[in-house]
């Protein structure tokens, strides 16, 4: 500010500079400041829809578009940002424009050595076999124009009864064990259950049996090997690949991890 003199009286001439810092910059206001704490000592700079599709991601196997619409939108709308929270957790973030999924991966090769936030666990042999079986009839049916897939539990069962060797005398044991890989499908939302015995083969099979696995791994089942060729079985550490995801806070009660969520498939 300036002055100057008119008829002998000094007055103050303004310079548009009012408020601006001797430094001649201004302040910037933060983004988070106009949005309202969600709960006391909040300091979260992320609208209270963005954190709930943040919590969604690490809790859940997958975000699925046509399940949670909603939830869908607003990741796609703010993905770089929850992109680059997840990159501090050094976890990944998978989006599938095309089957409409997101999901998440453990970063394994970095600058610095990673924590590991997502585990694998593995599938057992009869879990497989089930994976095997309805990613190929996720396949076909896709491939007759069908636009989903579904299975009862009686073909579950009969189609891993299969591949048990011919003098297998214990069947209660493995119907107890095939009912528990189907549960587990269930729980991890590979499959919906539609009525009681009758599912509906959700799109996340083809992220965790890619073509090239399903025929690696049928080739294995056909042969009877022991042991899945050249790679670990598929697991469930990050729902992409060869694995698909839970992630560590989940592995000890994965059961209740998206029970709030199967009714909404």
């Amino acid at each position: 500010m300036t002055t100057q003199t008119t008829g002998g009286q000094a007055g103050p001439v303004t310079d548009g500079s009012e408020g601006v810092p001797d430094a001649g910059f201004i302040a910037p206001v933060p983004a988070e400041a106009d949005l309202p704490a969600l709960f006391p000592g909040d300091t979260g700079s992320l609208e209270a829809d963005v954190r709930q599709v943040l919590v969604r991601l690490l809790r859940q196997r997958y975000l699925s578009a046509a399940a949670h619409p909603g939830p869908w939108k607003t990741l796609l709308a703010h993905q770089a940002t929850v992109e680059s929270r997840l990159h501090d957790l050094f976890v990944h973030l998978v989006v599938d424009h095309e089957r409409g999924l997101a999901y998440k991966r453990q970063v394994r090769k970095a600058e610095v050595e990673v924590p590991v936030l997502l585990k694998d666990e593995p599938y057992s042999r009869v879990e497989t076999v089930l994976l095997v079986h309805l990613r190929a009839l996720f396949q076909r049916e896709q491939g007759a124009g069908e636009q989903q897939a579904r299975v009862d539990a009686e073909e579950l069962e009969q189609t891993v009864l299969s591949y048990l060797p011919a003098g297998e005398t214990n069947l209660a044991a493995r119907q107890k064990e095939i009912a528990a890989a189907v549960a587990r499908l269930v729980r991890e939302r590979v499959l919906a259950e539609e009525s009681q015995g009758r599912y509906r083969v959700l799109p996340v099979v083809e992220v965790i049996l890619s073509a090239d696995r399903l025929a690696e791994l049928v080739t294995w089942l056909r042969d009877g090997d022991t042991a899945t060729p050249g790679a670990e079985e598929p697991g469930s550490g990050d729902a992409g690949g060869s694995a698909a995801g839970e992630d560590a806070a989940d592995s000890a009660g994965a059961a209740d991890v998206d029970a709030d969520e199967e009714d909404d498939l």
